[in-house]
């Protein structure tokens, strides 16, 4: 895990990877969505991701995949600094 300011200096920059497996384009294409699992029946729910998705979206950020089979996998999360309509306001984050 990895932490950083944006290149934009109004967000910052959260990259989660691991070592795995890695996962094919069809995977990421749905890594998102509620209730998709690769795990057997039984096995889990395939909410964890589109849980973290909607918590990112909520905070106004943007989340991220990058994979490839036998590469592992990496997730880009970007938040801004400040919740939209602060410096209008004259208000802190």
């Amino acid at each position: 895990m990895s932490a950083g300011l944006g290149a934009d200096g109004r967000s910052v920059v959260i990259r989660v990877r691991d070592t795995g497996c890695g996962m094919p384009p069809e995977v990421q294409a749905q890594i998102f969505t509620p209730f998709y699992t690769t795990k057997q029946l039984g096995k889990g729910t395939g909410m964890g991701m589109s849980i973290v998705y909607g918590v990112v979206k909520m905070h106004a950020g943007d989340i991220s995949v990058e994979s490839s089979p036998g590469s592992g996998t990496t997730f880009h999360i970007r938040l801004p600094l400040e919740r939209a309509g602060a410096r209008a306001e004259g208000g802190t984050a």
